[in-house]
């Protein structure tokens, strides 16, 4: 069973995402952004960054076998 701290993960990537996706369309499509959606991408992003080199740290830590 996932945490709810995994499912949080989950969200902040798929919202992640789809901000992503609809930056990229809008600037294709010539419509202009608030220049905070960039910013707000960019931080989601880092925060799962961070979470995914913590779980890289904490696996190499751990015994193998």
């Amino acid at each position: 069973m996932k945490s709810t701290f995994d499912l949080m993960r989950v969200w902040a990537a798929i919202t992640g995402l789809f901000l992503a996706i609809c930056y990229f369309g809008a600037m294709y499509l010539g419509v202009k952004v608030s220049p905070m959606l960039p910013m707000l991408i960019s931080a989601i992003g880092g925060f799962e960054m961070v979470l995914y080199g913590q779980d890289l740290w904490l696996r190499r830590r751990q015994p193998n076998g």
